[in-house]
């Protein structure tokens, strides 16, 4: 009997899981793409632009989502969570759970017309655009969402929390593929595969951990991931940068929130933040062309090819660079005031804003430990995966035949996420081709067998 090609399992469909799956599809490998968000692309599809060329970060991914999303030696298994791992010999034996999604992924035709009808419309906080918009009980994260197949939230639908919706759920009554289905229930998949990459990302540090900052208490100050959503034309306000309904005329940007500071616990820098702040004052003066721009910072690290350049571009399109870490913002006659203290001038200033936009700290994911204890990783004491060693084996892991991508290793920046993912693919091939060799030697042998027994 012919045994099946060996397979990868990879965690997480952000950019560095979709690069790595398909390039292991690619070479003729099945692989199996678990995601537990209802789309794949993670944080980059939240991006606008991307630096230093500024290009359309939907225009890079959306190719790739869909290609996965297409491709014959994919299972795409989002929505899903993979639950337990074990190793018998060089095989992974992995639990996958898909939970409900109280739709039917082969009858929904993504039309939208249960959003439309849903009587939670525009009442529940969407995550996707970071709170700025709200969206139904039934949804798809994006327009752009790969599967695009609608799901509905368990901890905001009337009918799942309430067991009633009206007199009938609208959804269902909208739905003209008959696609709601409150029955379902979560089910197991058991998987047999060679290798796995690990690629579950990051999370951003809660701004409230400084809270000199006011953030949360004042609107004018958000987070650099949310004047992404602000900022995109695919976001909530098309792209149009405003607070309150007004275009702002004084936008101060705060560089190192969180990072490079004991005090939250994150020593370390994030490395991306710096140029996405570049990259956050451009699309103001290409937005807001009046608009007077200041950017704190303790340091400028543009590390990549092409960064120092887009650096300089932003600063010659009369962005104020100051040096100096903020330690208060207030409101003062109606607007909010950034006190800082130049350290080039070596006195305080004070700066009053319309905006206030805090690049914030990468951190490991909250469910970091728990995906290290699932596969069997260490964690280094920054908190995120440990490779095998830091220059020779940087995508390796101590466990034979699991690899890692991206930022859950540790921040990086998107072409060295790309650059890793397409190591850990290559490690993995190599592990795949060997375990093919064993299968077919196994093949052989067994043929040899059934001749003797004639």
């Amino acid at each position: 009997m012919e045994r099946h090609k060996p397979a990868a399992l990879i965690i997480g469909a952000g950019i560095a899981g979709i690069q790595a799956a398909l390039d292991i599809a690619d070479a003729g490998y099945p692989v199996y793409l678990v995601e537990r968000e209802p789309s794949v692309g993670g944080r980059m599809s939240q991006l606008d632009k991307t630096f230093p060329t500024l290009d359309c970060s939907s225009c890079i991914l959306t190719p790739k989502m869909v290609d996965v999303g297409r491709h014959p030696n994919i299972e795409l298994m989002t929505y899903c969570e993979a639950v337990s791992v074990e190793k018998e010999g060089d095989t992974f034996r992995v639990q996958v759970r898909k939970k409900p999604r109280y739709v039917d992924v082969d009858k929904c035709t993504g039309c939208g017309e249960c959003a439309a009808a849903c009587r939670m419309k525009g009442r529940v906080i969407s995550d996707f655009d970071e709170g700025i918009a709200k969206r139904s009980a039934i949804y798809v994260p994006f327009p752009q969402a790969v599967p695009l197949k609608f799901t509905i939230d368990p901890n905001s639908c009337l009918m799942l929390t309430r067991g009633k919706c009206g007199k009938g759920p609208l959804c269902q009554e909208a739905c003209t593929a008959d696609a709601i289905d409150f029955e379902q229930q979560e089910k197991f998949v058991d998987l047999d595969v060679a290798a796995i990459i690990v690629a579950t990302g990051y999370d951003l540090i809660d701004p409230r951990t400084k809270p000199e900052f006011a953030y949360g208490i004042y609107p004018e100050v958000m987070t650099g991931i949310e004047f992404e959503r602000l900022s995109s034309a695919s976001g909530p306000t098309m792209g149009d940068i405003t607070i309150d309904g007004k275009k702002p005329k004084d936008v101060v940007f705060i560089k190192c929130v969180g990072s490079r500071d004991s005090h939250t616990g994150v020593p370390y820098c994030s490395r991306f933040c710096c140029m996405y702040t570049a990259k956050h004052a451009h699309l103001v003066r290409d937005k807001v062309p009046d608009a007077n721009i200041t950017v704190f910072y303790m340091d400028v690290r543009a590390f990549g090819k092409g960064y120092e350049e887009f650096y300089d571009r932003v600063k010659q399109e009369q962005v104020m660079y100051r040096r100096g870490e903020p330690s208060e913002i207030y409101r003062r006659n109606g607007r909010v005031v950034v006190l800082a203290e130049d350290t080039l001038l070596g006195q305080p200033i004070e700066v009053e804003a319309d905006m206030v936009v805090l690049a914030t700290a990468a951190v490991p994911r909250a469910d970091a430990a728990e995906t290290a204890a699932l596969v069997g990783l260490e964690m280094s004491p920054d908190g995120f995966f440990q490779e095998a060693h830091p220059k020779l084996r940087p995508v390796d892991t101590e466990v034979d035949g699991v690899f890692m991508a991206g930022c859950c290793q540790g921040p990086k920046d998107i072409p060295d996420t790309v650059a890793q993912a397409k190591a850990a693919a290559s490690s993995a091939l190599g592990v795949l081709a060997r375990r093919e060799k064993q299968l077919e030697q196994m093949d052989r042998e067994d043929g040899i067998e059934d001749k003797s027994n004639d």
